[in-house]
C-alpha cells in the first residue's frame, strides 16, 4: 500500500531554499534567471526564495552579466560575512581551532600544543574551549554570527544515544568518552544560546572537506586516507560518506596485514597502523639503528628520516630522487613503509571499487613526493587487475588545515540542510547532495 505523502508547506520551502543556496555556494555567482533551470524550480519559487534569502542578509548582488538581446542580470551569491564556522581538529600533536566565514576564508586560528597533558580528557576538552575563545575574541564577531562548531577526533564516534556524540578512542585510551555532552557544559559561556556542536571522526572530516572543496570534488566513489601517527579512511560510496550503523565504519588503521604481528597502539597485533602510521614507521627506523635525540617530536623525527633517506631532496618534476648520500637504512625504512601502505590501499580498492584515492594527513604530505609513486606500484600489484586499472592515487590538495575545514562543513552542511535557518544542530552531520562537490578552492576563493 502506497504511503501518504506526508511532507508539508514548510518542508517544501525549507528544501527549495536549501537548493538556491547550495546552488549559489557550490556553483559561484548566478542570475535567478539560470537558478530556475539549475534548481529545477519555477521561476514564481525562485522569486520568492530569493526575495526571502536577501532580506536575512544571506544573499548579495555581484555584479551583471549581459544577456541574449535583454536587459543585463544581476548575479547574486552567497554573503561571506553572514555566518561563521568553527572548525576544531584534535591532532596527534595539538588542538587546532580554526575560525572561517561563510564561504571558508580563514578569520582566526589558535593552535594549542598538546604537551604533558596529553589526550587526557578534561584537558582536551580545556584545550578547544580555549581556543574557542580565542578565536572569537580575535574575531569580534558580532552576535548571532556564528552557526556552529565542528569537531574532529580520533576514534569512532557514536551518535546513538540521548548524550549526544560518544567517541571509543581506543588509540588514545578513551572508552565511551560523552565529549559531546562535555563541550556543551564546557563551551556553555563561550558561545550564544542554540549554536550547533557536531563531532565527527578526523578522517571523515578530512574526506568531506577533499571531496567538497579539493581533489574529491565531482567523484562518486572516492577513499581519503588520513596518514598521520596512524591511519585512517573515509569511504564515500555513491555520494555518501559511508558511516556503518553506529558512524564507526572504516576504521581501516586497524586491519591485520600481519598475522601475530607488531603491536599497535590500539593493543592488537599487526594492524595496518603498526606499520604504516608515522609513530610506527619512527619506531622501526629506531629499530634499525636510527639514533634520535630525546624527546624529539614525530614530525621532527618522520622530518630527519625524509633527509637521511633523500639527502637531495626530490625533483617535483620528475619525482626523482638524488641517491649520492642516501642512508640506505632510512631508504629501506620508508620503502617498506610504501608496501605496506599500497597493500592496504589494495584492500579498499578491491572492497569499494573507488575511482579515486586521495592521500592527506600530516604525514602523507609530507611523505608523499617521496613514496606516492611506490604506493601506486604496490597498490596495484596488490590489487585484483580490474579496479585497480580503474583507480587513480593522488596526494589530498588541501594541505594541513584539511581536518579543521572538514570539521567546519559540518555546522555548515547542517546550515544547508535548515534551508539557512539558524537552529541548534542535533550533533548528526549532514552532506548535501552531490553539486555541492563541484567547487574548487580557488573558486571559493574567487567568490
Amino acid at each position: 500500500m502506497a504511503m501518504p505523502n506526508r511532507r508539508t508547506v514548510r518542508d517544501l520551502r525549507r528544501d527549495n531554499r536549501t537548493a538556491v543556496l547550495q546552488r549559489l555556494y557550490f556553483d559561484g555567482p548566478t542570475s535567478r534567471q539560470a537558478l530556475g533551470p539549475a534548481t529545477g524550480l519555477s521561476s514564481g519559487s525562485i522569486s520568492n526564495v530569493v526575495t526571502e534569502l536577501a532580506a536575512e542578509g544571506l544573499l548579495e548582488d555581484a555584479g551583471v552579466v549581459d544577456s541574449d538581446g535583454g536587459r543585463p542580470r544581476t548575479l547574486l551569491r552567497v554573503a561571506r560575512d553572514s555566518g561563521h564556522l568553527i572548525g576544531v581538529d584534535v591532532g596527534e600533536t595539538r588542538v587546532r581551532v580554526e575560525l572561517f566565514d561563510l564561504v571558508m576564508s580563514e578569520l582566526a586560528r589558535a593552535d594549542l600544543p598538546l604537551e604533558s597533558g596529553g589526550y587526557d580528557v578534561n584537558h582536551i576538552v580545556g584545550l578547544i574551549r580555549d581556543g574557542v575563545a580565542a578565536v572569537l575574541r580575535d574575531a569580534a564577531l558580532a552576535p548571532g554570527r556564528l552557526l556552529g562548531i565542528g569537531v574532529g577526533v580520533p576514534g569512532i564516534v557514536d551518535r546513538s544515544g540521548a548524550e549526544g556524540a560518544v567517541v571509543h578512542g581506543q588509540t588514545i585510551g578513551w572508552d565511551a568518552v560523552p565529549l559531546e555532552a562535555l563541550l556543551r557544559t564546557a563551551l556553555a559561556t563561550e558561545l550564544p544560546p542554540g549554536v550547533g556542536l557536531f563531532v565527527e571522526n578526523g578522517a571523515k572530516t578530512l574526506g568531506q572537506a577533499e571531496m567538497w572543496f579539493g581533489g574529491g570534488r565531482g567523484a562518486e566513489n572516492a577513499v581519503i586516507v588520513l596518514f598521520g601517527s596512524g591511519v585512517g579512511a573515509c569511504i564515500v560510496s555513491d555520494g555518501q560518506i559511508y558511516g556503518g550503523a553506529h558512524s564507526s565504519a572504516a576504521e581501516w588503521g586497524h586491519t591485520t596485514v600481519h598475522v601475530r604481528g607488531r603491536r599497535c597502539r590500539c593493543g592488537a597485533p599487526g594492524c595496518l597502523e603498526a606499520y604504516a602510521g608515522a609513530e610506527a614507521l619512527v619506531a622501526r627506523w629506531r629499530e634499525a639503528g636510527a639514533v634520535l635525540p630525546d624527546g624529539i617530536e614525530e614530525e621532527a623525527a618522520v622530518s630527519a628520516l625524509v633527509t637521511a633517506a633523500y639527502p637531495e631532496g626530490v625533483d617535483q618534476e620528475t619525482a626523482s630522487a638524488g641517491e649520492s648520500d642516501a642512508d640506505p637504512v632510512a631508504r629501506a625504512v620508508l620503502d617498506e613503509t610504501a608496501e605496506y601502505l599500497g597493500a592496504g590501499l589494495s584492500d579498499l580498492i578491491n572492497l569499494y571499487n573507488p575511482e579515486r584515492i586521495l592521500i592527506g594527513g600530516w604525514a602523507g604530505l609530507q611523505l608523499g613526493p617521496y613514496i606516492l609513486e611506490s604506493v601506486r606500484a604496490h597498490a596495484t600489484a596488490y590489487a585484483l587487475r580490474h579496479p585497480a586499472e580503474r583507480v587513480t592515487i593522488e596526494l589530498g590538495r588541501l594541505g594541513p588545515d584539511a581536518v579543521t575545514v572538514g570539521a567546519a562543513t559540518l555546522p555548515l552542511a547542517d546550515f544547508f540542510a535548515r534551508g539557512g535557518r539558524r537552529a541548534p544542530g542535533d550533533g548528526a552531520p549532514v552532506v548535501p547532495e552531490q553539486p555541492g562537490w563541484r567547487a574548487s578552492v580557488e573558486e571559493r576563493a574567487a567568490r
